[in-house]
């Protein structure tokens, strides 16, 4: 006789659910420990499956049975992301939705007694506490440097749309524009870079010598996207909308990969950013217009 003989059928359809959550991420995570080349890593995806499927087995008791859930579709988007945005990134991501997992526990303690509730209060801590300090020992070097990354986008982005921006009020060609942009900016990366050297040799987890290329890289790379748009077409106002466009969603996107690995509001700091960026943009503007009417450099390109 199953312990679901005992339980409501809403309890037991329930407990099957569950089970097939759990099992799900069980075997999510194992073939993420599959594809896991670090020991330590491969290792905290491994524990993270078992306990996965220690809960599943709990779980599948109190229905009766388990049932299938297919998940290959899931799976599959799921290795995609590990492969592309990092480990920490994607069992994060992964975890979200663990919160309302836990009230849903919470309120199917109604339905026990004894050991069987005592196992279950057992199962919420560990989704409470094991599994977050698993995640939290998961060591990246793209998280190590996240803050190098960020700095470097998130300053490329805000000074090079403001370049361009005073380009639009003072230039008439795209082409300058698009020119003064790079060199601004590669100019800008270098400085950056030394900044960022200079800063982690005051630290002790990260190398300088690292933090400076990526600094520099992430900067370089953000310049080079933000003036595409100029090389590509000669009208000035399309070309700066298509590079604004292309600033404001990598600030969505590098702000809400952040608000993943750093469990950050996203919206928050999305919006911020973007005030920055666009108030950094209409300042740049309104200056070079200025310059441009007042030394008529605007006038002599344009005749040019």
């Amino acid at each position: 006789m199953s312990a679901a003989m005992g339980l409501p059928p809403e309890a037991v359809e329930k407990a099957r659910e569950f089970c097939r959550d759990e099992r799900f991420d069980s075997e999510l995570y194992r073939s993420l420990a599959l594809m896991e080349r670090d020991p330590a890593r491969r290792r905290i995806l491994e524990e993270l499956a078992r306990q996965e499927e220690e809960h599943a087995r709990f779980w599948e008791r109190l229905a009766g049975g388990c049932g299938d859930r297919a998940g290959g579709a899931r799976i599959a988007l799921a290795k995609l992301a590990r492969r592309v945005f990092g480990l920490t990134f994607t069992v994060k991501l992964l975890e979200r939705g663990e919160e309302e997992t836990i009230r849903a526990y919470r309120d199917y303690l109604k339905y026990l007694e004894g050991g069987l509730r005592d196992e279950l209060e057992r199962i919420i801590a560990e989704e409470e506490e094991h599994e977050r300090r698993l995640i939290g020992e998961i060591d990246e070097s793209i998280i190590k440097y996240m803050s190098f990354i960020v700095l470097g986008l998130a300053d490329a982005i805000v000074e090079i749309t403001g370049v361009h921006a005073g380009a639009l009020g003072s230039l008439a060609n795209t082409l300058a524009a698009g020119v003064t942009g790079l060199i601004v900016g590669f100019s800008a990366a270098i400085s950056m870079g030394s900044a960022a050297y200079l800063q982690a040799k005051q630290e002790l987890k990260r190398d300088p010598v690292r933090s400076a290329i990526v600094t520099a890289l992430a900067y370089i790379l953000t310049v080079g996207l933000l003036a595409l748009p100029y090389f590509v077409t000669h009208n000035m106002i399309a070309a700066f909308s298509s590079s604004v466009i292309l600033a404001l969603a990598l600030v969505a996107g590098f702000t809400y990969y952040s608000s993943v690995v750093f469990d950050r509001p996203f919206w928050r700091e999305v919006l911020e950013t973007t005030l920055l960026t666009l108030g950094t943009a209409l300042g740049a503007y309104l200056f070079g217009d200025f310059l441009g009417r007042v030394t008529g450099l605007r006038g002599a390109l344009n005749l040019a």
